[in-house]
């Protein structure tokens, strides 16, 4: 029987070299017990939140290895002080954001929304580091900055270490630090995202990485584009929007994103920075339409974007205000129009990728 298969199998006890990264706990789990690598993203988790979900998944896939992704970002705030970053934003971007409010008549949110829960700062930082440093999690992945430090401190507890990149100028800094594994991110990826495309972007990062594994991501959505990945000289795919149509997924979803999400094609994505203040690639919609329009403030860095808005993201989808609501995606999105379990997603990847590497044969002669 023919299977699927890169040396990073071997090196992590993973039957295919798929690593599927999702911001709730059933899809982690179940891209894991599936023979891939789950990836569990807990930018916007509280310290004690990340140690009990990282519990959970833990129960779920038993001795079966899954991941945490953290998002680290230099020039963070010192303090979780939501009322100092307040003081600081313009009154103009309050404004624009107030006519929003009026404009689709949006009722106040009931509580903080996912990105005004805490603000972004070093101190939320080392509580979430903590918090997984404390934990039986088997890889420690740096979505936004690799700190060496950190680097350091998951591998002494024998965590796997991955860094997400974009330019091939990040490689022997990320090299530096001292991961295990570089994660090549083309322009074409979901949420936050570089100015490359993928095909320019992964020969160069492969070639610079020497010895360290390599693994694609953006615009990986099918079986052809897993053998493409291999044929640059990666050893794997990092997937993020395949799992956004996974069954196991849904009660993490708003019913509208996913009709949404259904209905788009790869230009219906737009990178907006209206999010969080970093680029992040996700469905046009009136949000990133709204944010577009020549009267509108430049978007804040972060984390003033995410205070400037986080409430009024997480009133939007409380209120279902059905113009507003998005979800991040990556281009591969055109790819994908029903919901499956993520086992029947990732069944369909790997037997799509052996049957266009066995198709590549046609083309060697001797």
């Amino acid at each position: 029987m023919t299977t699927l298969w890169s040396p990073i199998c071997d090196q992590l006890n993973i039957d295919v070299p798929i690593f599927g990264f999702a911001h709730d706990i059933a899809t982690v789990a179940a891209i894991s017990k599936a023979g891939g690598y789950g990836v569990y993203g807990a930018t916007r988790r509280f310290p004690e939140e990340i140690a009990a979900e990282l519990a959970e998944i833990r129960s779920l896939v038993g001795d079966k290895p899954f991941g945490v992704d953290l998002v680290l970002p230099p020039g963070m705030p010192e303090y979780n002080s939501r009322e100092a970053i307040e003081l600081e934003i313009p009154q103009g971007h309050k404004d624009f954001v107030q006519r929003l409010i009026e404009r689709y008549n949006i009722p106040p949110a009931s509580q903080p929304g996912m990105r005004t829960r805490f603000i972004r700062s070093a101190e939320i930082e080392r509580a979430q580091i903590d918090s997984v440093l404390q934990s039986s999690v088997n890889m420690f992945a740096c979505g936004i900055g690799a700190p060496p430090p950190v680097v350091q401190a998951a591998k002494a507890k024998q965590m796997t270490t991955l860094a997400l990149i974009g330019s091939p100028h990040h490689v022997q800094r990320s090299i530096d630090a001292g991961v295990d594994i570089i994660v090549a991110q083309g322009y074409d990826a979901g949420a936050h995202t570089g100015p490359i495309g993928t095909y320019s972007l992964v020969p160069q990062i492969v070639e610079a990485a020497g010895d360290t594994p390599v693994l694609v991501a953006g615009g990986v959505a099918t079986g052809q584009h897993i053998a493409a990945a291999l044929a640059m000289g990666a050893q794997g795919v990092w997937l993020g929007t395949a799992w956004l149509f996974s069954e196991e997924h849904q009660a993490h979803m708003h019913p509208v994103n996913t009709q949404k999400l259904i209905a788009a094609e790869s230009s219906d994505t737009v990178i907006t920075r209206s999010e969080s203040g970093k680029t992040f690639r996700q469905v046009r919609t009136g949000w990133s339409q709204a944010w577009e329009d020549e009267a509108a403030p430049a978007p804040l860095k972060m984390p003033f974007q995410d205070v400037l808005v986080g409430d009024l993201l997480g009133a939007i989808e409380e209120h279902n205000i059905e113009p507003l609501i998005h979800s991040g995606a990556g281009q591969s999105v055109g790819y994908f129009d029903e919901i499956q379990p993520v086992k029947a997603i990732l069944n369909k990847l790997v037997d799509d990728t052996i049957a266009a590497l066995q198709q590549q044969q046609q083309y060697l002669r001797d």
